[in-house]
């Protein structure tokens, strides 16, 4: 057991079932200690190549950073706020912003830190319901991004009863509808057809979601409705479609969770201008009800003689305050 002045060698990983991971090669973070009063720092390590968020013209996945981001959230309120193991936590809302210069890959593992202030902790009855995490990142002592996220705390049973006719994981994995065919990878930034989650449709800027519950990644446990990772995957993939054939990165994002997205109906994103020339509005929709929105932004990339494509410009950090209903860490 991890106890709040433990420290895990940067060469191990932490228990999976701290992150929310059944496989070993998931889990990003080495350790974690506590600074102050719901102040923490914690360690990860980036692999050069991971079987999903795979670097691409010689830049981390951005998804890798919020991938890190998303384990935090499961370990702190396990070992830092006694959330017992098969609580389930549910993201409300969630934001980053990526410095892209401190995004280059090399040949070895990056090492992100990041600096965690737990804010706006609500309990109920003694236990933890909900919290909000201010999170800044740095690699090798510059900075590397923020990010924000609100999420709840629910025992299993409250899960159940908040779930309904969907509580029942195999039953809801029983009923879940095939994929539909995939657009091609290269117009989603992707390089295998398998990690496609975004479906063609006769409009433009409109897609079927694609929910493999095989994916080894997305799916690397088993949940009766689609994860948040992969919700955010389909923004980030939409908005690579929208800009294709230019190349772009996803840099930032703000997203507000609304409602589950269930297995056993179609669904579809929508993209469309936003607040900037680098961002596009999306909406995730099932059943004629929003459940999933938000914003990404993207920096176009430049060919540099050193780097090849990089990055060529950065943003604000994103910020957001209204809570509402979410998807599953």
């Amino acid at each position: 057991m991890y106890t709040a002045s433990s420290h895990a060698s940067p060469a191990t990983t932490l228990p999976r079932e701290y992150v929310h991971k059944a496989a070993h090669s998931e889990v990003l973070l080495t350790g974690w200690h506590r600074d102050s009063v719901d102040a923490y720092t914690v360690t990860a390590q980036w692999p050069r190549t991971h079987g999903f968020y795979r670097p691409a013209r010689q830049l981390h996945d951005p998804m890798l950073f919020v991938e890190t981001v998303r384990q935090t959230i499961p370990l702190l309120s396990h070992v830092a706020y006694d959330v017992p193991l098969g609580h389930h936590l549910i993201w409300e809302h969630f934001s980053f912003s990526l410095a892209p210069e401190s995004m280059r890959s090399s040949t070895a593992p990056a090492e992100p830190v990041l600096h965690v202030s737990c804010t706006e902790i609500e309990r109920r009855r003694g236990n933890l319901a909900a919290m909000t995490l201010q999170v800044r990142a740095e690699r090798d002592g510059q900075h590397l991004g923020t990010a924000v996220a609100r999420f709840t705390s629910h025992s299993p049973a409250i899960y159940r009863r908040l779930r309904g006719a969907y509580g029942d994981l195999q039953q809801a994995l029983d009923s879940a509808r095939p994929p539909a065919p995939g657009v091609m990878a290269h117009q989603v930034g992707r390089r295998l057809h398998e990690d496609v989650v975004l479906a063609p449709t006769r409009e433009n800027g409109r897609w079927q979601l694609r929910v493999d519950t095989q994916h080894p990644s997305l799916f690397d446990h088993p949940v009766d409705h689609a994860p948040g990772m992969l919700l955010l995957e389909a923004a980030r993939q939409a908005a690579h479609a929208t800009r294709s054939p230019r190349p772009v990165t996803a840099i930032a994002m703000r997203t507000r969770f609304h409602r589950y997205v269930e297995l056993d109906a179609p669904s579809w994103i929508q993209t469309s201008p936003g607040s900037t020339p680098d961002s596009l509005s999306f909406a995730v929709e099932q059943d004629d009800a929003v459940c999933f929105s938000g914003e990404v932004t993207v920096s176009a990339c430049a060919v540099t003689p050193q780097l090849g494509l990089i990055p060529t410009q950065r943003v604000s950090s994103p910020g957001l305050t209204r809570r509402d209903l979410v998807s599953g860490l």
